[in-house]
């Protein structure tokens, strides 16, 4: 195992990422968290199941007959299962490839490059993480390569990286307007920024950055691009009264440290 691995990637704005992978311990802390919400989920589906069953006891028996005791086991198993791999499938896809535990671990899943998981990773990842954590494969695999990738991730094509992104050119300076502040205020009023992902924040800093050295057309282009994409991302249909995109940004940019 390496420490602090590391991770680039090029967004389509050509603004360079680097990301720190997660690692194995903050893989297990976010894993035991998610086992303590997991065994809640599974105490009460259990005990639904149980009531439920005993409720169509009865009339179970005359359709299964003598292999009613079988049936049930082998429907408590389905059960299970689909409780283990559903919890992790949900939350990875609805959540941004974070769990309850990832999120607390400050961690999630990613594509290899870099975009974020949808339904057919989180899936595969699920349905394979037996196959990692009770034969141990998962965590010798994550010991012994660079990218840090168990079995499903290495079948799934992601990675778990630490949600912190660090923007290659972080150390350049950033001028705001008197705006900006305005701009915030209402943005902070009026949207929902959970849905940014910290790279969305980081593209979003770099044009702040880079905007002086472009020509008047280019700036005003990319300005309107990325605008369109944070509206989309925070489902913002319209922008505060006398907000220019180019303010919208830095406002977005003000409120987006203020709420991370």
């Amino acid at each position: 195992m390496h420490i602090l691995n590391r991770v680039k990637f090029v967004t389509p704005e050509s603004v360079e990422l680097e990301f720190t992978l997660a690692g194995i311990g903050n893989r297990t802390f976010a894993l035991l968290i998610d086992y303590h919400v997991l065994a809640l989920i599974i105490a009460l589906v259990l005990t639904a199941w149980l009531t439920i069953s005993y409720q169509i006891q009865t009339f179970a028996k005359q359709i299964f007959g003598d292999k009613f005791d079988n049936w049930m086991v082998a429907i408590v198993a389905l059960i299970l299962f689909a409780v283990y791999a559903g919890y992790f499938v949900f939350f990875e896809t609805f959540w941004q490839g974070q769990t309850p535990g990832k999120r607390v671990a400050k961690i999630r899943v990613v594509r290899d490059d870099g975009r974020p998981v949808g339904l057919q990773q989180t899936t595969l990842r699920a349905l394979l993480r037996p196959f990692d954590e009770i034969s141990f494969i998962g965590a010798l695999l994550i010991m012994f390569n660079r990218k840090e990738k168990r079995l499903g991730d290495f079948v799934a094509g992601t990675i778990v990286i630490q949600t912190q992104t660090i923007a290659i050119s972080e150390k350049q300076n950033l001028t705001l307007s008197e705006s900006s502040n305005l701009a915030c205020s209402k943005i902070l009023e009026t949207a929902d920024l959970s849905p940014m992902l910290p790279d969305d924040f980081a593209v979003i800093r770099e044009y702040l950055v880079r905007r002086h050295i472009m020509s008047k057309k280019a700036q005003a282009t990319l300005a309107n691009e990325l605008t369109q994409q944070v509206q989309s991302i925070i489902e913002l249909n319209n922008l505060p009264d006398g907000t220019t995109p180019d303010t919208f940004l830095e406002g977005i940019y003000l409120a987006y440290q203020q709420t991370s």
